[in-house]
């Protein structure tokens, strides 16, 4: 069971990496649509860091992660490169830990 479950996925993938260099050029989405995408896009990167910023395991991660997360949002906002986005967001965390926020 589990291999044939693992042999679909890998089908399906397979199916999805292909299906881009396939239908290059034959497909053209409506404006609708690539509207559509882009949001959905937004939304799926939004819920990604949501998740990994606020959980660990199946519980709440503390407040010290989210503080450094928001911290590099603030800077990646306001133009910062991206090694002071990740040194202040990791440094705002570990301080914050240190300190003895969970």
């Amino acid at each position: 069971m589990i291999l044939a479950a693992l042999l679909l996925l890998a089908v399906g993938t397979y199916g999805f990496r292909l299906a881009g260099p396939l239908l290059h050029g034959r497909f053209q989405p409506s404006a609708e649509v690539r509207r559509l995408l882009s949001i959905g896009a937004a939304v799926l990167l939004v819920a990604l860091l949501a998740t990994a910023a606020l959980t660990q395991g199946h519980g709440f991660a503390g407040w010290a992660r989210p503080a450094g997360v928001l911290a590099g949002a603030v800077l990646a906002w306001r133009k910062a490169p991206f090694m002071v986005v990740v040194a202040a967001a990791a440094a705002t965390t570990a301080l914050l830990r240190l300190a003895g926020v969970p």
